[in-house]
C-alpha cells in the first residue's frame, strides 16, 4: 500500500472573500463550542476605507489566512491591502466548483469558498512580489502598444490600396525612410509618380520603375485628411513604447545580471528575458521542478485518461499568453541558430510540425531558465548541434534501414568501404 501524507488539519481561522466591483462579500469561519464551527458573513464595499474596515475586523477575529477568487482585476485591490497582514491566496475560480443543484448568491459562494478552504482543498495561483508586478505592467503594457501600432499600421496599407496606390506591393516595408517620405509627400498633394518614385532611398532605388507604376492612382484629400491621422498616431504610440522601455530598463536594472544569465540562451534577447523575468519572478522555489514551471506556463502536454486509455490529442492547454509570446518568438528564433536548440526544433519540426517545435523548444528554454534563475553558480552550456547525432546507435540505424529496404522487397548486402 502506498502511504499518502495529506494533511488534513482544518484551519482554524479562515475567511473568504467572493469579489465584485462594487462590493465583496466577506465569510469568515471561526472554531466555536466542542466541535462545532462559527460563521459570520458581511459584505463590504470595494472602496479603501472598507477594505481597511474588514481589514481590523479580521485582524480582531485572529483570521490567519485569506482566500479570494481570481475575478478579472477586482481581486487585486483587496489581495494587495491583505497581503501584508494576512496569509492571503488567489486560488483559481476553476478549483471551486459549486455541487449541482446548489442555488447561487454571492453569500452563498463566499461561504461555499471559505468551507473549501478551511479543509484545505485549494491550492494558491502564483501572484509576483511587487517589483516583479511593476515590470510585468511595463513588459505588457509594451506588448500592447506594440499590437496597436500594428494595428494603425495595418490600417495604413488598407487606405493605401483603398486608393489604389500599391506601394506595399513594391516596399516590403512602406514605413521606413523611403515610405514615410513618400507618403508625406502624398500629403503635402504631391501627385506625380515620377516625383515620389525618386524618392526611394537605399536598395528601394532599383524599384524606380515599379513605384511609378505603384502610384498611379486616386489619392484625395480624403485619404490625406486620414493618412495624416494614422501616420501622428503611429508616431506617438513609438514615442510612447520608447518611454515604456526606458521605464522598463530602470525598473529591471536591479536584476540586471538575471537579464544577463538569460541572454545567454539561444533565441533569448534583453526584451525577451525582461519579459519572461516579468512573468515567472526571480524565486524558483515557488515551482519546486522544472517540470512544475512548465505545467504552470502550460508548456506540457495535458494527461486525460478514463478506462484506462489516453483521451485528447496532447495539447498543452491556455496558459500565460504574454509567457508564450515570449518563449515562442525565443523558440523561433533559436531554430535559425546552429546550436543545440536549433537542431532540436528543425528536428521536431521536420517529423511533428512547426507549432509542436516550437512548444517543445519552448518548454526546453523554460527548464534551462528554472536551472539558471534557481541555481546561482548554474552556467549555460550549449551542447552543440551535433549532440543527437553522437549519440545515434549506429546498429540500430543500420537495422532500421535494411529492414526498410527489405519491405520494399530488395535483398540487402552490406559492406564497409575501407
Amino acid at each position: 500500500m502506498d502511504v499518502e501524507h495529506d494533511d488534513q488539519e482544518i484551519i482554524q481561522r479562515v475567511a473568504a472573500l467572493d469579489i465584485g466591483k462594487a462590493e465583496l462579500v466577506c465569510c469568515v469561519r471561526l472554531p466555536g463550542p466542542g466541535r462545532r464551527r462559527l460563521q459570520e458573513v458581511r459584505t463590504f464595499s470595494t472602496m479603501t476605507r472598507s477594505l481597511l474596515v474588514m481589514s481590523d475586523w479580521l485582524a480582531g477575529l485572529g483570521v490567519t489566512r485569506v482566500v479570494m477568487e481570481a475575478t478579472g482585476d477586482y481581486w487585486k485591490p483587496p489581495f494587495y491591502l491583505l497581503e501584508g497582514s494576512f496569509e492571503t491566496w488567489l486560488v483559481n475560480a476553476k478549483d471551486v466548483k459549486h455541487l449541482p443543484g446548489r442555488p447561487k448568491t454571492d453569500r452563498l459562494d463566499a461561504v461555499w469558498l471559505c468551507k473549501v478552504a478551511e479543509r484545505q482543498m485549494l491550492r494558491p495561483s502564483f501572484v509576483p512580489p511587487e517589483p516583479i508586478r511593476m515590470l510585468r505592467d511595463l513588459t505588457r503594457y509594451r506588448v500592447d502598444l506594440i499590437g496597436a501600432r500594428t494595428a494603425e499600421k495595418q490600417r495604413v496599407e488598407k487606405l493605401l490600396e483603398d486608393a489604389q496606390i500599391k506601394v506595399s506591393v513594391v516596399a516590403s516595408d512602406i514605413f521606413g525612410v523611403s515610405g514615410r517620405a513618400m507618403m508625406t509627400a502624398l500629403i503635402a498633394g504631391e501627385r506625380d509618380p515620377e516625383i515620389l518614385a525618386e524618392m526611394a532611398r537605399g536598395r528601394m532605388r532599383t524599384k524606380t520603375t515599379q513605384l511609378r507604376e505603384a502610384f498611379i492612382g486616386r489619392f484625395t484629400e480624403h485619404h490625406a485628411f486620414l493618412l495624416t491621422k494614422m501616420l501622428a498616431r503611429i508616431d506617438q504610440l513609438g514615442a510612447d513604447i520608447a518611454e515604456v522601455e526606458e521605464r522598463t530598463s530602470a525598473q529591471i536594472a536591479p536584476f540586471a545580471s538575471a537579464v544577463a544569465r538569460l541572454d545567454e540562451i539561444p533565441g533569448i534577447g534583453v526584451t525577451a528575458a525582461q519579459a519572461i523575468i516579468a512573468e515567472i519572478g526571480l524565486d524558483m522555489t515557488r515551482f519546486p521542478t522544472p517540470a512544475h514551471l512548465s505545467s504552470w506556463a502550460k508548456f506540457a502536454p495535458g494527461i486525460k485518461e478514463s478506462a484506462g486509455r489516453k483521451k485528447g490529442n496532447g495539447a498543452a492547454g491556455h496558459g500565460n499568453h504574454y509567457l508564450a509570446r515570449a518563449l515562442g518568438e525565443a523558440a523561433v528564433s533559436a531554430g535559425r541558430t546552429d546550436t543545440f536548440l536549433g537542431e532540436r526544433y528543425r528536428r521536431i519540426a521536420r517529423r511533428r510540425g512547426k507549432q509542436r517545435a516550437m512548444v517543445a523548444v519552448g518548454r526546453s528554454i523554460l527548464v534551462i531558465i528554472w536551472h539558471l534563475l534557481g541555481q546561482q553558480d548554474a552556467e549555460f552550456h550549449d551542447l552543440g548541434p551535433d549532440y543527437y547525432d553522437s549519440r545515434v546507435n549506429l546498429n540500430r540505424k543500420l537495422r532500421n534501414h535494411v529492414r526498410e529496404l527489405q519491405n520494399l522487397g530488395y535483398r540487402v548486402t552490406l559492406e564497409p568501404v575501407a
